[in-house]
Order: C-alpha cells, then structure tokens, then sequence
C-alpha cells in the first residue's frame, strides 16, 4: 500500500510505528475500495482475481468475498457511530437482499438466480461466511438490519439460520453457530434453534481448553493461530455484544491469559509467528490483543496494544502483502502458493478483516491516544513457557526476532497418523524464517534408513517450564514405525542460545541420525563450514543460522532449500549428522538465529555426564547462569539457576 495514500506519520503519538487512528481508517478504506470494484450485479457476490478458485468453487468464492469484506466494512461504519462516507453500508444492504432471495447449491446454479448465495449445508463454506455476515449485521444493526423490509429480514434470516440446521467441522467451526445464533437470537428470529446453537457450541470447545488460554482446533494437539482469531475472538465478542457478564467473566479471564503469552509471539518487526494453517490470514492475528482491550480483559498497556497491532499491518502493507490494484494477495508479503490450503480461495485473505477489531474502540480510548510503548520482545531478552501448548518462547530484543520451540502441537489426529505437516512438525518455528516444504526438513531430528529420514508422527509432550521444553515420539519412515525406536527431545534456550538434546533409544547400531537447524532465505545464500560446526549467511536478509555439534554428532554441512520459501527463492539449512553407537545414545547441539550477521558461533558451555539412569548435561550460557538437565527415554527433569 503506498505510504503516499496514508496520512503523515505522528512519531510523537506513536514513536515506533507512526500510526494512528486516521492511518487505519485510511488503511481498511482504501481496502474496501479495492474489493468492491469487484462486486457484481447487486453487490451480492464480490469475486476477485486470482490464480485458481478453491475446493468450494467460485460463487462460494464470491460469497466469500461479498462476507469477509463486509466485515471490515461493518467494523469500520460501527466504529465510527454510524457514520459512512464511502456509503458501504448501502452496497452491503443490496447484496443481502439479492444473495438470499433464491439460495442454492453449487451444483444447482445453471439457469438459477445469478447472483443467489450457495445454501449452507453439512461442513460447507457457506456457514463460515455466514459467520462474518451474522457479526457484520450485529455490529451494524441500528444502521443496516433494523432498517431493511421485513420480507428482506427474513429471507435473510432465513439463510443465516441454515447454519444452525447443519454439522459444523468438528473445530472451530462450532463457533460460527454461535455467531450466527447470537444474532438471530438477538433479533428474534429461529429464536430456540439459535439459543440452543449458542448453548451448544460453547458447549463443544470446552473440551479443547487445554489450559492457560490455549485451545487445540479439534485434533488432540493443534495448536496455531486460530486460538487468538476464532477461539477467543468469537465468545469474547459474543459475550461483549450480548453483554453476558456472565460469559465474558469466563472467556474475558481465558482471553488475557492467552494474552499474556501470545503477545510474546510477535516479532519487534511486528512479524506474527509463522507456524499453522491459513497463515494468508496474515493481520487478523490481531483480533485477539484487540478483543482484548475491547473489553478489558488483557494484561497489555494501551500503549503497547497499539505499537503490537501497528507493527504488524504495518509489516504487511509495507512489504508487499497488497497488490498493485489494492487487494490482498493469497501469500505472505506477496503471492506464495505453497503456503494456501485448498480451501482458500481469492478472498479467503480477507478474514484479516478481523485484525480491523480495533475499529470497535472510539478515537478517544486510550489504545488510540496513549504514547505507544515497546511491544513484548523489545523490552529485553525472554524465554516464556507455554504449557498448554507445550511452547517455550524465545525472545532477543536486540533484533527483535522470536523464536517458538514445538514440543506440543502437531495437528495429527486422533484415530490415525499422517505425514508431518511442515506448518505444525518442526522442532521450532520463528518470525523471520520460514519452514522448508521441500528437501531436508529444518528445525528437525531424524533417524536415516534406506535413503529416507525419519518424521516426527505424534507428540508426547514431557513438559514445559523456565528456559526448556521437552518431548518424546516415535519416529516412522513412510508412515511406519521403525520398531521398539524412541526418542526423547530438549531444548534448553537463554537469550539467542539453544542446547538441542535427542536421546535415541532401541535403534540398531550404525543408524545414521541427522539434526537441522533454522532454514534462511533471501536473494543469495552464503554458507561456511567450520570444524563442527554449519553457518548460514543470507545475503540481504541479515539472518544469520548457525548450527554446532556438541556430543555424538560429528560432522556438519549445508543443504540448500531447492524452492526457497516464503521469504525468498535462495534458502539453505545448516545440518549436523552423527550415528547411534549403542542402545541408549544422546545427541547433543548448540543452535543459533540471529540478525546481528557477525555473531561467533553458538556460546554456551555444554558438559554431557552419564548418570546412573540417562544422562545429565550441564549447561553455562554466556551470561554466567547455568541449568542442568536429566534426560532418560521418555522423562526429562530440569534445574536452572532461576529456580
């Protein structure tokens, strides 16, 4: 987006990002005006361009954009009391009207109304989309629904009620009936089935409540960002507009718990983290730290809520994210078809719209007039332990990077097991690299049989506590266990440092096993092999991988990643190999990311002691603290200095 169509940066109100109320209002209308240059007959269906349609096929597309963008047109009329200069509100009303008066099924659409909205049916888009336009009419009701013709609301009712008739994914999906439900509730209409889909579908998500503010989307352990934009985002909201003080005390409490941590996962840059499906969503990563101050339910300062928020839509309408014709590619910072799932089509990025929250809190809250203050990770160096999601985050303020260590999510289901999801598998995920799709997989551990390296499958969480996290699996190649194999995983992590340990057990002797570390991209890759150690240096990027074999690992290389990633089409990843010699065989590593571009190799001082049962390391990070850990097949037990 082009700064010339922003207002003037006030680095007195906002001396990190510039930002302020105006430049988000100008931000979303300047959005909005893109979209709706798309709109077809009647402004019921928004199709935009793009390289292929989803799984849903095209007019659930354009419903899709005619839904998503509407929200962030409602957030931007409600926040601003009604007021609507670009008079969106008008097309919007126009569109409910023609997309409900005939609803259909894709397939029975030749010779139908042109313009009518797919029907909601079993796991079907259409009640995601319902969702957005319930919220969008609830936020702007005195303005848009309660003026309509009575025929017009009911047809539209109508519609949005076929949400509450029909089975919902098995995720987070069940929160779309409650977003409907709220709103026909509400306006009295299919007034027992909505109450009843409330009732139900919070019901549902109890189960996935793990703890501390965090959720798994329906699988034992997926853990991603659909915890802040869909979890907490939809209760809180619901419980606020109905206002259920009630509801809000509950999921208010969960909602800053989250917080608190979740806050930690932003980038001084203000990069979200980059693990997890429908990562196209980019910006509404915010809709959490925004529900938060909403409703006051969020241990961050108003100040630093806005540098957050700021910092990241920042980040993506300054690099690329918008395209040249103003809408919102399906990619990262521009189009990244690796990274979009098949059911996400041209509009599906316009659930960012949500990151727009922030629009709900008048220009005289304090989150638009407080001095901005420094974001989580530019306050100073931090390892914060997530225990619902088996985490351990990992902060550098001097470069602002953070890194996430995964010993808890791993989106597999329950009743069978799949191959590693790259978004959800690795070792560690940050907000300046990107995982590998292709060849050697980053942030990994494997056992290397017949030319194949062994996956991740399942996770074990051992528990996450100050400075470490720990895990076990069972390795499988092709899908496979390989029999009676264990292996244990910890990671021990203090300001930039990472002590990396895999205890192997019951693999045959001579089994090759291979650690990775953080794979770098950009527009030319540089790598040196020192010793035991592998660097990767990317020129333009100033991301700087370093890799160090410590114990049972003995030598080190590069591999290139043939496809780049996200942030570039030249990548590489260091690589550490070694080989089990015995039953019971530990490896161990010292890990580094950094922006710095000059930094030594990996500095902590590691001792490895056989104990009467595993094994003990002994750890000394460059700053004098020290840590010990005890690890045995499936246990870990640490010590630090801070406990």
């Amino acid at each position: 987006m082009p700064r010339t169509s922003l207002p003037p940066e006030d680095r007195s109100l906002s001396p990190y990002t510039g930002w302020t109320r105006a430049h988000w209002e100008a931000a979303a209308d300047r959005l909005l005006t893109a979209a709706l240059r798309h709109a077809g007959p009647g402004h019921a269906l928004i199709a935009l361009p793009g390289p292929r349609p989803s799984w849903s096929g095209p007019r659930s597309d354009a419903l899709e954009g005619y839904a998503r963008t509407f929200l962030l047109a409602a957030l931007r009329v409600a926040g601003a009391d009604g007021q609507d200069p670009l008079r969106l509100l008008d097309r919007y009303a126009e569109g409910l009207a023609a997309g409900t008066r005939s609803p259909t099924g894709e397939r029975e659409l030749t010779g139908r109304d042109p313009v009518a909205w797919p029907a909601v049916t079993d796991r079907g888009q259409a009640m995601v989309e319902a969702a957005s336009v319930a919220l969008a009419l609830r936020l702007t009701r005195p303005w848009l629904w309660d003026r309509l013709p009575a025929r017009t609301r009911t047809r539209a009712a109508d519609w949005l009620a076929g949400a509450l008739r029909h089975t919902p994914v098995d995720n987070n999906w069940w929160l779309f009936q409650v977003t409907v439900g709220g709103f026909l509730a509400e306006t009295g209409h299919h007034t027992e089935a909505a109450e009843r889909a409330v009732v139900q579908g919070l019901a549902r998500i109890e189960q996935w409540h793990l703890g501390g503010g965090w959720y798994t989307d329906g699988r034992p352990r997926a853990f991603d960002h659909y915890n802040g934009w869909a979890f907490h985002l939809y209760p809180v909201l619901h419980a606020h507009l109905a206002d259920d003080r009630r509801l809000l005390d509950r999921y208010g409490t969960r909602l800053a718990a989250h917080l608190g941590q979740y806050a930690h996962t932003f980038g001084g840059d203000g990069a979200p983290l980059h693990q997890g499906r429908s990562l196209i969503y980019r910006f509404a990563s915010l809709a959490a730290p925004w529900a938060g101050a909403l409703t006051g339910h969020t241990p961050l300062s108003p100040g630093t809520t806005r540098r957050l928020a700021s910092g990241t839509l920042r980040h993506f309408l300054d690099h690329g994210a918008v395209d040249d014709d103003g809408l919102l590619t399906l990619g990262w910072f521009g189009p990244c078809p690796p990274l979009v799932q098949p059911y996400s089509g041209p509009a599906s990025p316009y659930w960012a719209s949500k990151g727009f929250l922030g629009l709900l809190l008048p220009p005289g809250h304090s989150v638009w007039t407080a001095v901005e203050e420094p974001a989580p990770a530019e306050r100073g160096d931090a390892v914060v332990p997530v225990r619902g999601a088996g985490w351990l985050i990992q902060s550098t303020a001097a470069d602002g990077l953070v890194r996430v260590h995964n010993h808890g999510s791993d989106n597999q289901p329950a009743d069978e097991v799949l191959p590693d999801d790259p978004l959800y598998a690795r070792l560690a995920y940050s907000t300046a690299t990107w995982p590998a799709f292709e060849g050697a997989a980053d942030n990994h551990f494997a056992l290397l049989a017949g030319g194949e390296a062994s996956e991740r499958g399942p996770i074990v969480p051992l528990g996450t506590g100050c400075g470490w996290a720990a895990s076990a699996h069972r390795p499988r190649i092709k899908g496979a266990e390989l029999p009676g194999v264990g292996v244990t995983s910890l990671v021990l992590a203090a300001g930039a440092e990472e002590v990396h340990a895999h205890l192997v057990t019951g693999a045959v002797t001579g089994t090759g096993v291979r650690h990775t570390g953080w794979a770098v991209a950009g527009s030319a890759v540089e790598t040196a092999v020192t010793g035991g150690g592998a660097r990767v240096r990317v020129t333009g990027s100033a991301l700087v991988s370093e890799a160090v074999a410590l114990h049972g690992l003995d030598a080190a290389a590069t591999e290139p990643v043939t496809a780049g990633t996200a942030f570039g089409p030249a990548a590489a990843v260091p690589v550490l190999t070694g080989t089990v010699t015995g039953e019971d065989c530990l490896f161990v590593s010292a890990v580094r990311l950094s922006r710095s571009g000059t930094g030594a190799l990996p500095a902590a001082r590691v001792a490895v002691e056989a104990a009467p049962v595993g094994h003990r390391l002994r750890v000394r990070w460059p700053d004098g603290s020290r840590c010990e850990a005890l690890i045995r097949a499936d246990e870990v037990t640490v010590a630090s200095d801070e406990d």
